[in-house]
C-alpha cells in the first residue's frame, strides 16, 4: 500500500472535505467570453448531442512547418465541470503551434449550459480525442504522438482520458483509441475519492454520486492507474487549497509504483490557477509553458530550441 500520511498535515486533510466541493463552484479565469472566437483557428465540430454542436479550436503551425506527422495536443478548459472556455488555453496552443505541433483547444459539456454532468464532460474529452485520431491523416497529425491537457477540471478530462475505463458516447467507434500518448496538467483534479493510504478525512462525502453521474470512484483517475499509463507532467502550486498538492504528489507516486513516468512540478506559494495566462505577471504561465516544452521535446516530440 502507498503511503502519503507524512505530505499531508492535518490543517490540510481538515480543508479537503471542501475541496470537491469548491472546485464544482470555481469558474474559469476573468475575461474568458463563451463561445470563443479566433480568428486565425480553425474550428471543427467534433460531436453533436442534441442541439449542441461541441467544437475543436486548431491552430495550426507556421507554413514553413511540416505538413504531415505532426505531434498534437488537446487542451480542456476548467471550471468546476460547470462553467468556462475553450478560450482559456489560447496562447498555450499559440505558444505550442509556433514550436510545431498542432495545438487545440476543445469545447466540451457543462452544468451551466447544458446540465451535464462530469461523466458527459468525460465522455465528451473521449470523443474530442478519438475524434483527433481519426481525423489524423488529414490533419497532419501523428495518431501515436497525441497529448492531452488542461487545468483544474480539464486537467481531471485529460487524466481521466488517460485511466478512466467506460463512459464512451454510444455511436462512437471505440475501435479508434481515446487514450492520449502523452498528458500535461495544471493543478488537476486527480483524487475524487478517499484513496487508502493518503488520510483525507471524510473526503468525497460532500459531492454526491448524483452530482458526478456516477460514484465519484469511478472518475477518479489516481483510482485507476495502471502500468502504460501515459507519461505524464502535472504543475501544481502548493499553497492551492482548492485542489491541494498532496493530491498531485499520490497520483505521481502512483504512476511511479506503477512504473510510469510522471513529473511532478511544485511551485512554492502558488495557488489554484497559477499557471494561466493573464494571472499577475505571467511568469508562472512562461515556466510553466517553458517546462512543458522540455517535456514534449524529452518525449521525441518538438526539437530543442
Amino acid at each position: 500500500m502507498l503511503s502519503f500520511r507524512s505530505s499531508l498535515p492535518r490543517s490540510l486533510s481538515l480543508l479537503l472535505p471542501f475541496s470537491l466541493s469548491l472546485l464544482l463552484s470555481v469558474s474559469a479565469p476573468a475575461a474568458q467570453t463563451y463561445p470563443p472566437t479566433f480568428a486565425d483557428a480553425r474550428t471543427e465540430v467534433y460531436k453533436t448531442v442534441g442541439d449542441t454542436k461541441l467544437s475543436l479550436y486548431i491552430f495550426e503551425p507556421p507554413a514553413t512547418a511540416a505538413k504531415t506527422n505532426r505531434p498534437a495536443i488537446v487542451f480542456f478548459f476548467g471550471g468546476g465541470w460547470t462553467s468556462g472556455s475553450p478560450g482559456q488555453f489560447e496562447q498555450h496552443c499559440r505558444a505550442l503551434a509556433a514550436r510545431g505541433m498542432v495545438a487545440i483547444t476543445a469545447d466540451y459539456r457543462v452544468s451551466s449550459r447544458q446540465q451535464a454532468k462530469p461523466i458527459d464532460c468525460v465522455a465528451d474529452a473521449k470523443s474530442a480525442l478519438r475524434w483527433v485520431r481519426a481525423n489524423a491523416s488529414r490533419l497532419g497529425v501523428d495518431p501515436q504522438r497525441i497529448a492531452a491537457g488542461g487545468g483544474s477540471a480539464g486537467g481531471h478530462l485529460a487524466a481521466a482520458t488517460a485511466t478512466v475505463p467506460g463512459f464512451e458516447t454510444p455511436g462512437d467507434d471505440t475501435k479508434i483509441s481515446s487514450v492520449p500518448n502523452a498528458l500535461v496538467l495544471f493543478n488537476p483534479a486527480l483524487v475524487l475519492a478517499p484513496l487508502p493510504g493518503l488520510e483525507l478525512a471524510n473526503f468525497g462525502d460532500r459531492v454526491p454520486a448524483e452530482r458526478m453521474g456516477t460514484d465519484p470512484k469511478n472518475l477518479s483517475p489516481a483510482h485507476h492507474v495502471k502500468k502504460g499509463t501515459p507519461p505524464a507532467i502535472i504543475f501544481h502550486g502548493k499553497a492551492d487549497t482548492t485542489v491541494p498538492y498532496a493530491t498531485a504528489e499520490a497520483f505521481t507516486a502512483a504512476m511511479k509504483a506503477a512504473g510510469n513516468r510522471c513529473e511532478l512540478v511544485g511551485t512554492e506559494g502558488a495557488r489554484h490557477g497559477f499557471f494561466n495566462y493573464g494571472r499577475g505577471d505571467n511568469s508562472d504561465y512562461r515556466a510553466t509553458l517553458t517546462a512543458t516544452d522540455s517535456f514534449l521535446v524529452s518525449l521525441g516530440w518538438l526539437r530543442s530550441k
